[in-house]
């Protein structure tokens, strides 16, 4: 039987009826959306003859990649979750758990609880409840030990209680594709049990204080790398996945480099893999079926850009143009990018937009962090993010964004942006500013007419070094001004729901017709709970529907000075 078995966070691997958006869907509080339509809105995890998840997470199957390198298929498995008591007997020495939000802690997650002010778990922490005790009745009797990593460790090292709670050995924190396999040995070892014999890994974590700086913290629970050591893998030393991932996905580069206050990710180094290493990879996922490619990055536009973020136009069209030329892919799309770029650089955009094929029946979904539309907080907190532009000679942050947006919809990209309230020194101004911004494109077409097509999701802002509990949390109370970002996203949501849920539904006729209903009627359902809401904690409904309106969005290309 396998020595190593492998299971992700069961949020990570439903297909939730492959809908834009509805993989959010886990961090919506329990209470607030009856069981049966959760169940039915996640969709399937499918599974295979033998067992094994038959796609997985795109990390855990780099996990899976690196263990392969030293074991045989046989000792290593990612099994489907109601199989995975099939594949644990006395030859297993180590179940491995993979999570992005095992608490609920998490950004979004967080912004739910907080706005309905309720402590009622979400479904991402019913779900890892349900799944660690699956684990641990797997396992009972026997010598596997059971390790956590992947993203959503950090919640551990704020609720390291629930080690015991759960039945958790170790949690691991960090990328590990290059030292996995001597990880595994570690703690497999006798040498685990006596955290003072020196082995090269650090016990303890790391962690952020209030102002953003890196901390070591010393627990004998948790593994990470050595404090004095390399913290994260070169290129070259992070191996091909072999078996599909979910929904065809296939890491571009890591890191982002763009360096926002608020956000971990700017810490990693960039690493680029090359086309033909991202070619390797989507062939692998095409073998099992897949026909779009599905690009993570935390940036794609930095992908190998020049100085002061400015993009390599070059490099993204061999990128893209290798993953469209791979026999069987009929789409692509990237994870997440800056909205400056597009608006700077709307012909590269189009170049791309021809590569891809975008088009009115073939949208490309982008994972945009727009935060605020207030100048002066982009200016503290993510100035970077402007570049190449700059606020002021460019113009303002709401005219970059308002005209990135412009570029993306004329040519077929549909962005879904973010937006934070609670971020330092933020003041009632600010958000005021962002819901005119969300006001004024809600209402804002393009040349052609067709309305701007974006989502846009409120968050709150959750840094690691001030968040000490979930229930601290949930204790915040939203003043005005940020009740009326709230009030304003969701409008806007309700809005994009009731004029494309039915067009974007898939599946056959009865399920893209249940979908379909189901997402319309729910974005009606959700406005009219979050109006409620906002009118009993006194928000001025008709001010915060036509904020910002008064003022004409652009109409003209902002930057005639930008050096091409």
């Amino acid at each position: 039987m396998a020595k190593y078995v492998l299971i992700s966070d069961t949020t990570l691997s439903h297909d939730y009826r492959d809908f834009p958006l509805l993989d959010f869907l886990p961090s919506a509080p329990s209470d607030q959306l009856p069981n049966f339509i959760y169940n039915y809105l996640r969709g399937r995890t499918p599974g295979d003859a033998t067992g094994r998840a038959k796609f997985a997470p795109y990390a855990l199957r780099k996990i899976e990649a690196a263990l392969l390198r030293e074991y045989s298929p046989e000792e290593v498995v990612i099994a489907h979750e109601d199989s995975l008591g099939e594949f644990v007997d006395e030859d297993t020495e180590l179940i491995g758990v993979s999570t992005m939000d095992p608490f609920g802690l998490g950004p979004l997650t967080m912004s739910y609880s907080v706005f309905f002010q309720t402590d009622a778990p979400a479904f991402v922490y019913k779900e890892f409840q349900r799944l660690l005790k699956n684990v641990n009745k797997a396992r009972k009797g026997k010598r596997a030990k059971l390790v956590v990593g992947g993203p959503g460790v950090w919640e551990l090292t704020v609720r390291p209680e629930e080690l015991d709670n759960l039945g958790i050995d170790y949690a691991f924190q960090g990328e590990a594709d290059d030292i996995i396999c001597k990880l595994f040995e570690y703690l497999t070892s006798p040498e685990a049990d006596s955290p003072q014999v020196d082995n090269g890994f650090y016990r303890g974590f790391k962690t952020f204080d209030s102002n953003f700086h890196q901390a070591w913290v010393g627990n004998d629970r948790f593994i990470t790398r050595y404090q004095f050591a390399k913290q994260y893998p070169k290129l070259e030393d992070i191996p091909p996945i072999v078996n599909p991932s979910i929904k065809g996905m296939v890491e571009v580069m890591r890191g982002c480099g763009v360096a926002c206050d608020f956000c971990e990710v700017t810490l990693r180094p960039l690493r680029y893999y090359t086309p033909l290493q991202v070619r390797k990879e989507i062939e692998v996922n095409v073998k099992a079926g897949i026909n779009h490619a599905w690009l993570h990055s935390d940036e794609i536009f930095a992908y190998e850009h020049g100085k002061n973020y400015v993009p390599n136009p070059e490099a993204l069209f061999d990128l893209f143009t290798t993953v469209m030329e791979t026999k069987g892919i009929e789409h692509t799309n990237p994870t997440h990018g800056r909205i400056s770029i597009p608006a700077a650089y709307p012909e590269m955009l189009k170049k791309l937009s021809e590569i891809i094929r975008a088009g009115p029946n073939n949208w490309i979904g982008l994972q945009v962090g727009v935060e605020t539309g207030s100048d002066r907080l982009a200016k503290i907190h993510m100035p970077n993010k402007t570049l190449p532009l700059k606020i002021g000679p460019d113009g303002t942050w709401q005219e970059i964004v308002w005209r990135g947006t412009y570029v993306m919809n004329k040519y077929y990209w549909r962005p879904a942006f973010t937006v934070q309230v609670g971020q330092n020194s933020e003041n009632e101004e600010d958000n005021w500013e962002t819901v005119a911004l969300i006001n004024r494109m809600s209402n804002s077409e393009i040349d052609t007419g067709r309305p701007f097509e974006f989502t846009i999701t409120p968050m709150q802002n959750v840094p690691l070094g001030h968040i000490k509990s979930r229930k601290s949390m949930i204790n915040l109370k939203l003043n005005q001004s940020q009740l009326a970002v709230y009030y304003a996203s969701y409008k806007h949501l309700a809005k994009i729901a009731r004029r494309d849920a039915m067009k974007d539904a898939k599946g056959n006729i009865f399920t893209s017709l249940a979908t379909g209903t189901l997402i319309g009627a729910g974005g009606w359902a959700m406005l009219r709970v979050i109006s409620g809401i906002c009118k009993k904690e006194g928000l001025d409904l008709d001010k915060a529907d036509t904020w910002g309106l008064n003022e004409r969005p652009p109409q003209a290309p902002l930057l005639e000075n930008i050096a091409r």
